[in-house]
Parts: structure tokens; sequence; C-alpha cells
């Protein structure tokens, strides 16, 4: 998979900081590509300090102070990001083990500008044109470059001045502006923005008045001096689709309460807010850890206990008895790039449907349930449920024992999931020695494959004749005395198959010259309508005046992954949204299928703490 891409901006006062370092150190371990600006105004006072040479500034007409820098003062600024700046970032993050490139962007021509138009300035009280001030625009990165360094560095670091596109003396660009641009020709995840206080300050007096929250035109007002260019690069990065953005504090990189959070689609609706802002963190397989603190901050601000735990899964919780009603959501999506966007009361995004609707209703139903005494109510965000790996849920299945489940899946507000087929992923491989096509009896290694495959699928369709199955991936290749050809096949299996024949049956066609190498093998699982939380539900339709469908889908879920070591716990599966948008560029979900969705879920929960305990049910 693609890694998560930060692009974070370090203001020249944070550099003397070992926790900035320290916490980008933490997102190249977290498997984030990370790409740095560096300011550079301290280390430019430090360096014209120090070689005695002045410097100069100008006055614009409206009172503010700039540097002054004509061509001959060019060199003096990047001799003080090349002697100062950069040197400090390399050793601050090399010091943490990490392999580090910096570069200022007018000598390595990964960023390339143009000059501003000419200054009106005010000397003596009055007006001049100054023509030779080398400050300008961002008009072209090389992102291929940028690209190719990201993949052979753990951080690349660029600083301003850029390449002047049309020749001239380099051209002095703002960080921060820099930054956004970086994060929109590349593509970026996450944009951070950090400065010396907690984020942009309501009331600059005070330390702790953090603006937590802000959607384009709102965060204005608040700024003055440097922190006008941060509030317009976050504005930027938004206009041009970065989806994360936030104005962070030095030691606030991991940490909510000391960030200005930017958002770019702002809810029609209070009621719709937490699902909006929810789709709009993105949450790629393995890149989950941005929502999970966006979502634990809002569940303990609404009265639930939330932490992260050693997987990276969400837990929020309300009551601690020892009756469990599990409400197990996932946090990441398949991977996407296009900006979230709100039509009248359709939400338009990634995640929408498959699966954030549902943990938004589970938090958001959560926060309002009536937990009895001796119960608990826990919903989990789990992570990598869209990859193989499930790690989250395997998490769930060992450490987080429950009475029932109810898995958030899109369902649809008027149906529900009492089960999913199961997955068999198998990896064959077949190995021929070299020779000429036009040989007797000559076979290749593909047609060895072809016939591999033929083979696996009977003898798998027999054990299980309702599976089905797909060829995801086909390749082959030659080296000097062999050649190999190798495929990828999936098999939906249904619930009640056979698993470990269907297993046998597979690995019983490997032989001379064929590998079977299983990469999955999820049993598929379905519950009857009459399990404790499908009884709840069928109630909730009822008083909802909902006619309900009931579903067994051809997809996995985490429900089957939980159904590897859990026996006799009921489970289901519910959530708002057309599954048949999932994965897809036309992914959306009305405000009305998520209210509804909302509704019967929190009607269902109340009707399985209200029923008495089924006594054979439970994990084991």
């Amino acid at each position: 998979m693609t890694r998560p891409l930060y692009v974070v901006k370090l203001g020249s006062s944070t550099l003397d900081r070992a926790e900035v370092f320290a916490e980008v150190a933490e997102l190249s371990r977290r498997g984030a590509r990370v790409l740095l600006v560096s300011g550079g105004a301290a280390g430019i006072e430090r360096h014209y300090e120090a070689t005695g040479r002045a410097i100069r500034w100008l006055e614009l007409a409206n009172g503010d102070k700039i540097r002054y820098l004509p061509p001959d003062e060019v060199p003096h600024v990047v001799a003080a990001y090349e002697e100062l700046t950069l040197p400090l970032v390399a050793d601050g993050l090399t010091a943490h083990g990490l392999n580090v490139f910096t570069g200022v962007a007018s000598r390595t021509g990964l960023v390339s500008g143009r000059a501003n138009r000419p200054l009106k300035v005010s000397v003596d009280d009055r007006s001049r044109v100054v023509r030779d001030h080398r400050a300008g625009t961002v008009a072209a990165v090389d992102t291929a470059r940028l690209s190719a360094l990201l993949d052979t560095h753990d951080v690349v670091c660029v600083s301003p001045p850029v390449l002047d596109l049309d020749g001239g003396a380099a051209i002095n660009v703002d960080a921060d502006v820099l930054a956004a641009e970086l994060a929109n020709a590349t593509g970026a995840d996450h944009l951070r923005l950090v400065t010396g206080t907690a984020g942009l300050l309501t009331d600059p007096a005070d330390p702790s008045a953090t603006l937590r929250h802000a959607h384009p035109g709102e965060a204005g007002r608040y700024a003055g001096g440097r922190m006008k260019q941060k509030v317009r690069a976050a504005e930027l990065a938004l206009a041009g689709g970065v989806a994360d953005v936030a104005i962070t504090g030095p030691h606030a990189l991991a940490r909510p309460a000391g960030r200005t959070r930017f958002w770019r689609a702002p809810a029609p609706a209070p009621d719709l807010e937490l699902l909006g802002r929810a789709v709009q963190v993105p949450s790629v397989s393995e890149d989950e850890r941005e929502l999970a603190e966006y979502l634990a901050e809002w569940a303990a601000e609404h009265g639930l206990t939330a932490r992260i735990d050693e997987a990276g899964n969400l837990v929020a919780a309300k009551g601690a008895g020892p009756r469990r009603l599990l409400l197990l959501g996932h946090l990441d999506t398949v991977p996407h790039h296009w900006p979230v966007r709100w039509e009248g009361e359709t939400l338009h995004g990634r995640g929408s449907v498959d699966a954030k609707a549902a943990l938004a209703a589970f938090l958001e139903v959560a926060a309002e349930a009536e937990v009895p005494d001796g119960a608990q109510l826990l919903v989990v965000g789990a992570v990598e449920e869209e990859i193989s790996s499930s790690r989250g849920a395997f998490h769930v299945r060992d450490h987080y024992p429950a009475e029932a489940v109810v898995v958030g899946e899109p369902s649809g507000s008027g149906a529900l999931t009492l089960g999913y087929f199961g997955l068999f992923k198998l990896r064959i491989t077949t190995t021929v020695l070299s020779g000429h096509s036009a040989g007797y009896d000559a076979l290749s290694a593909p047609d060895a494959l072809l016939g591999a495959l033929e083979r696996i699928r009977a003898a798998v369709l027999k054990e299980a004749p309702e599976a089905l199955d797909a060829l995801i991936s086909l390749g082959s290749g030659s080296e000097r005395e062999v050649q190999r050809a190798t495929a990828v096949l999936n098999f939906r299996v249904p619930p009640g198959a056979d698993l470990a024949a269907v297993r046998k049956a597979a690995a019983d066609q490997a032989g001379d010259g064929v590998e079977v190498t299983e990469l999955r093998a999820t049993p598929g699982h379905s519950g009857g309508r009459t399990s404790t939380p499908a009884r709840a539900f069928a109630r909730a339709f009822a008083k909802a005046g909902i006619r309900p469908r009931y579903l067994v889908k051809k997809g996995t879920s985490d429900m089957n992954t939980l159904a590897t070591g859990w026996h006799g716990v009921p489970m289901v599966a519910y959530g708002g949204g057309d599954a048949a948008l999932d994965h897809t560029d036309r992914e959306h979900v009305t405000a009305e299928e998520y209210r509804t969705a909302r509704a019967v879920l929190a009607g269902a929960v109340a009707e399985w703490f209200a029923a008495a305990p089924a006594r054979t049910e439970g994990a084991s």
C-alpha cells in the first residue's frame, strides 16, 4: 500500500525544541512519509548577526514591515539555511536514527516560482515602488523527484528560496505557503503547520485559548502577524484538496488539544457534524491514527471513557458491568484522494458509506444511551479492516469479550445483515525449467499455472459448491534456468462450509512445480433472526415503522474475524448507506438515511439492554 504522506512545516522558533523532532520521528515510525518545510527567520537573523550584515526592511503601504531581499541578498539567505537551519533539522532527526535529505529548493530545483509584481512601499512618509525585491509565489513542483526522495529517505526537508522559472535570482516564498503548495502538488494526506503557540489563539494573551475548529473564512479574525500566513496557507491547502489540515503547537503533532483544525466542508446541521468530520479525516488502512485521536477526543467530550489501544483501535465505553454489548466499526477506508463535500444534505466522500456513517452513529448513540447497572456499551473503531491483516478485529477478539455484537457495515437503514461469506485466498506459483517454446511437449509456466488453477477451483468447489471464485492477480517472469508464473485466487466461502476440508482440497493440488500458499482463511458466519441482537433490531424496526430485509452478504467483515475465536456469540451487522457504493467514486450518504439508521440503532441498543440476559450466550 502507498504510505500516507505528511507535509509538516516547522517554524524557525520551534527548531530548538527536541520534542518537535521526536514527534516527526514518531510519524515516520508509524509508517508515514514525511516532507518537511523549514522556516528560516531565526537562522537568517543569527547568520546576519554572525557575519556583521544588517537586515534591511521595507515598510508597506499598510504599515507592515517585510525583510528586503534584492538579488545581492539572496545568497546570504541561502547560506543561512544551508549553514544553520537545515543542519539543525538534519541533526535533530538523525539523532532519532532517521535517514534525512535536506536542501534549499532553489539549489535542488525541486520547486520553482515567479516573482511578485513591484512593491509599493513607504519611505519617510513618501510612496515609492521597489522593483528588485525577490519575493514571489510557487509555480511548479517536481513531484517525480520529490516522490523518489520520499521513497529513499525517512524524511525529506526543503526550504525557501525557490528557483526562478524566468531565470533570475532565486525567489523567496513564504514557508507556510510553500508547505501548502507542496501538500497540494503531492496530494498529501495531512498538513501540519507547527508554530510556537498551541494553534491559533482566540486571545493572544491566553496561551490556552486555542481555537479548536475552523472553516474557511472563520479563522482570519483571530490571526495577527505571522499567523495570518498560516491561516492563508491552511485555507489554500483546503481549497487544493488536502483533507486534514491543522495549525499546531510545538508539542502538538500528537495532541489534539493543542491544535486548530481546519474543516473544508461544514455540515448542514449540527447533528451531522460528527459524520462529516469523520469522513473528512483521511484514514486509509494503516493511517488511522488521526481519525482515532479525533474520535477519542469527541467521545471524551461527550461523556464516554475513550482511549486508543495497543493495536491502534479507538475504544470508547459507557458503563462498566460484565454484560457487554459491543458495537464494532472500523476506522479505515480503501485508498482515495478527492475532497469531501456536502451537496445539500448529501455527504460525498470516501468512507461516507463504508463505514464511517456506522461508526459515527455508534458513538452518537453511545453518548446518549442509558446503560443499566451491571452492563457496558463498548464502541470500537478497528484498524485495518480493509486489508487482509484485520489487525484491529483480531485484537478485539482476543481482548474484549462480549455477550452480543453489532458490526458497523452498510446494510441500508431498512435492512439487517445476519452473516457474511468467508474468505479463502491462495497464492499459486508454478515453476518450470526454461526452454524453447517450440520444443517437443514444451509447457510454459503460465500453461502450468492455468492447469493448476483449474484443478484447485474444481477441488474447492467440490467441497463448497456455493463458493464464489475470482482470479485477482496474474503474472509471470523468467530467470536464467527457470520460468515462474504466479496468481492470487480468491474464494468467497458460504457460512457453514467446512473450511478445513476446503483448505485440504486446495493444498492437495500442490506438487512438483506447483506451490500453493494460503494467504487467508476466514470462515463464513451467519446467525438467525432469533438471536438477541436480531430480536432487538426487529423491535426497533417495528417501532420505526420499517419492514426490514434480512441479508447474508457475499463479502466479509470483522464479524468473520471474531467468529474465528468466539463461539455462541450472536452477531449482526447494521449501518446506513448503500453498500453498492462501497469503494467507488460515487460513495455518498444522505442525511435522511444516516438519521434513520442512527434512530433504529438507538432503539435496538435500548431494546437489547431492556431484555433479560441470555444464559446461553457469551464469548468463548
